[in-house]
């Protein structure tokens, strides 16, 4: 489903799904998308989602509605990372699902050499991608002849420098930085640094500084805000050289009082907006440029336009790099609705059910009645162990933990287990065999972990065997131990023969919160399961066949009691002894 994620403003960081249908936006509640923004119109904004595409039009509101920095006049079909302003309100919006490709499987051929006809096509030469960018460090002979050819070669590889530089990282203090650094490396510049701009404040923010290698000055780097200003109204790179010259400038303004010779200052131009700038200087006293009064200008216009492009391919960077943060974070909250959702409707079902066995409770106890009272302390008692179930699942799925492994024996710990869900499995007609092998030594595992484990498969078999409506036989559930010394392998056997997993559904059982169980179950416990196994560097293999049952293979590694090495994941160092 589309969302919108608010970027700015008082709403900033909420997440909105877009439901099919219409959606309005605005500031007054009776909209679907309320945003708390005195510059938003109550009823501001519109939005159609017909299951495939979604658009946005104006509702004749105040300050207008904006897709990516233009105002809208009529409906306009949005895109993933499309940038709407309603207000002081940014908003980032994602829709669906992207478009499918065309299938161009009938129009392009792949063929093998032996159904070439007429086709004597060979290699002659092959090139590594490192050989391909050595294209921009050769020395032509025509350089020499052509200086606007060495130029534009010199330009051309410092583009290829930059856009290898913003691809590398997602990091944007790490981007900057190494902008920054390649800027040094192709200006002769005295100092440097790049501001962005605050989302929320609107204000220029520095973030990197930076100062040419042999120039120490302990004076702050000082930035004349008329630069500034210019370059952020007027969206246009400036290169200023004595600037007291230039009727653009006061001659009373800040950069004459700073006595800066030369600088150049370029906005960071991204697909919508201006993120920040780049700012460089030659730091010269006024008693130096009286002094060298007739050494030529270190900055041209060639460096000016350099620069625009440089700023350019870093302010696509920053922006790619926020908008990946936004769709993270718009993840996050998506996760954590979800959460919320299915813990809420299982602790709700579970209440419930408290809620019934103390009404038998209290009714029993007026009427004098031991049985009612007996039923209802046992529908409270199934409850709490529904709750604590749920409660050690979330912790242990949400925990990063390492296993605590000692020596144990794997017989007992399933045996434990079996015995649990005898009862649970007598209540629902389903018998429960269990088979250990005689041949397992004594291994060192987390037994509260793996019984766990190996307690959610076998309450989902039990629950698997509950239906058999259809007529098949009464149900079963087989639990087993195997133990191959050969290759240092434990298995725990679950089998039933209950109604078995589509392929479907099978690919996606260990993904959280997806239940088999028709609203039965909290799609926690083949995840945790899961979890516990892989901690121990193991892993759960399934075959099922709906219909016929499933088979689960929780496979272990078995480690001898006394030997902690080699354990995958659960290695020990030695530090750790348990008798």
């Amino acid at each position: 489903m589309p969302s919108l994620y608010v970027l700015k403003g008082q709403d900033y960081g909420t997440y909105f799904d877009i439901d099919e249908g219409t959606v309005a936006l605005g500031r007054d509640a009776s909209n679907q998308i309320r945003l708390h923004d005195t510059e938003v119109s109550r009823r501001h904004a519109e939005m159609q989602f017909d299951g495939e595409s979604c658009t946005i039009a104006d509702l004749e509101s105040s300050n207008g509605t904006y897709v990516n920095a233009q105002r809208i006049e009529e409906a306009t079909v949005l895109r993933t990372g499309d940038k709407l302003q309603l207000g002081g309100t940014v908003m980032l919006f994602t829709s669906a699902t992207d478009k499918t490709p065309d299938d161009l499987s009938d129009k392009v051929d792949i063929i093998t050499s032996r159904e070439l006809t007429g086709d004597s096509s060979r290699i002659v030469r092959s090139m590594s991608q490192h050989e391909g960018s050595n294209l921009l460090n050769l020395d032509f002979e025509s350089d020499a002849a052509s200086p606007w050819l060495a130029r534009a070669r010199s330009n051309l590889q410092i583009m290829y420098r930059t856009a290898l530089a913003v691809s590398h990282t997602l990091d944007i203090d790490q981007l900057l930085d190494r902008i920054m650094q390649l800027i040094f490396e192709w200006v002769e510049a005295d100092r440097g640094c790049i501001m962005l701009l605050d989302e929320q404040s609107e204000d220029l923010v520095p973030k990197v500084r930076r100062n040419r290698r042999g120039f120490d000055s302990p004076e702050r780097l000082a930035i004349s805000k008329t630069i500034l200003d210019y370059v952020m109204q007027h969206n246009e790179g400036v290169l200023t050289s004595d600037a007291k010259e230039d009727k653009r400038w006061d001659h009373a303004a800040s950069i004459v009082q700073m006595g800066i010779r030369e600088a150049i200052c370029v906005p960071m131009q991204g697909r919508y907006d201006v993120v920040g700038v780049i700012y460089i200087d030659t730091s010269i006293t006024p008693q130096q440029i009286i002094q060298q009064k007739g050494q030529q200008n270190k900055f041209t216009d060639e460096h000016l336009k350099l620069m625009i492009a440089i700023a350019h391919q870093a302010a696509l960077a920053v922006e790619d790099t926020r908008y990946y943060s936004a769709m993270m974070q718009a993840e996050r909250l998506a996760a954590v609705g979800q959460t919320i959702a299915m813990l809420s409707h299982h602790i709700k079902n579970i209440l419930q059910g408290i809620s019934g066995g103390g009404y038998l409770i209290e009714n029993g106890l007026q009427k004098h009645d031991e049985d009612t009272v007996r039923k209802g302390w046992t529908m409270v008692e199934k409850n709490q162990g529904k709750i604590s179930t749920l409660v050690m699942d979330m912790l242990t799925f949400s925990k990063e933990r390492e296993p605590d492994p000692v020596p144990s024996d794997l017989n007992q710990v399933v045996g434990e287990v079996v015995e649990l869900v005898e009862a649970k499995a007598a209540e629902q007609g389903v018998a429960v065999e269990y088979h250990p092998a005689e041949n397992i030594p004594t291994l060192t595992f987390d037994p509260e972990g793996i019984h766990r484990a190996v307690l959610n498969i076998a309450s989902n078999a039990v629950d698997a065997c509950e239906d058999r409506s259809d007529g098949r036989p009464p149900g079963k559930v087989i639990i087993s131990t195997q133990y191959d010394a050969g290759s240092g392998i434990a298995n725990v056997i679950v089998e039933d023969n209950g109604t078995g997993i589509s392929e479907e559904d099978l690919a996606k059982i260990f993904t959280i919160f997806v239940s088999t169980k028709r609203g039965k179950g909290t799609g926690l416990g083949l995840p945790v399961s899961q979890k516990i196994l892989k901690e121990h560097g193991g892993d759960i293999h399934v075959t099922s066949r709906i219909g016929e049952g499933s088979r689960f293979t929780l496979e272990l590694p078995a480690v001898p009691s006394g030997t902690l090495a080699d354990a995958g994941p659960m290695a020990e160092t030695g530090e750790r002894q348990r008798p």
